[in-house]
C-alpha cells in the first residue's frame, strides 16, 4: 500500500508536467486497464470527481512511469524525496527560478545547461569553493558577474581569445 502511495505522488509530479493539450471527455473508472486501476486504486472513490484534463494527465504520468526504466524510476523517487523535504519557500524558489529559465531563449538555455554540465564535472573542493564564494558575494558583486558573462557570450571565438590575450 506505501509503494502504491509514493507511485501515485510521482504519478500526481509527473501529470503535473504532462499538461492537458485538448479538453478531454471524463474517463470512466470502469474503462481503466486493470493495472492503471492497481496504481490509481488510492483515488478510485473521488475518480469520477476529478476534471478531465486532471485525470488525463495522471493516465499520461502513469504511461510515462510505466516506461521508464528502474534507473529512472529510482532517480524520479529520489527527487520526489528530495522535494518533498524542501521548505515551501524552498519549492517557491524553484518554481520562480524554473520559469525564469523557460523564459530564457533556447541559446541561452543551452548555454546555461552548459555551464552546468561543465561545472558538475569539477571536483567537489572545487564546486564547493565555488559555491561559498559565490555565496558571499553581496548582490551587486553577482550583477557584476552576470553581466560580465554576458557580454562575454555576445563576442566572436576571435575576440574572446584577444581578451585572453592569445
Amino acid at each position: 500500500m506505501m509503494i502504491r502511495l509514493l507511485l501515485l505522488a510521482l504519478l500526481y509530479c509527473l501529470s503535473g508536467l504532462a499538461g492537458a493539450d485538448e479538453q478531454a471527455a471524463v474517463t470512466p473508472w470502469e474503462s481503466l486497464t486493470p493495472a492503471q486501476q492497481k496504481v490509481l486504486q488510492p483515488l478510485e472513490k473521488q475518480w469520477g470527481e476529478l476534471p478531465a484534463e486532471r485525470q488525463q494527465r495522471l493516465l499520461k504520468g502513469l504511461e510515462r512511469w510505466r516506461k521508464m526504466s528502474p534507473q529512472q524510476r529510482q532517480r524520479v523517487k529520489k527527487r520526489l524525496k528530495h522535494w518533498k523535504q524542501l521548505t515551501p519557500e524552498q519549492r517557491r524558489k524553484i518554481r520562480k527560478r524554473f520559469k525564469r529559465f523557460l523564459a530564457l531563449s533556447p541559446e541561452e538555455r543551452q548555454r546555461l545547461k552548459e555551464r552546468y554540465r561543465r561545472f558538475k564535472q569539477l571536483p567537489a573542493a572545487e564546486r564547493k569553493a565555488l559555491r561559498e564564494r559565490w555565496q558571499g558575494m553581496s548582490k551587486q558583486e553577482k550583477r557584476r558577474i552576470i553581466r560580465r558573462l554576458r557580454r562575454h557570450h555576445r563576442l566572436s571565438p576571435r575576440q574572446r581569445r584577444q581578451l585572453r590575450g592569445e
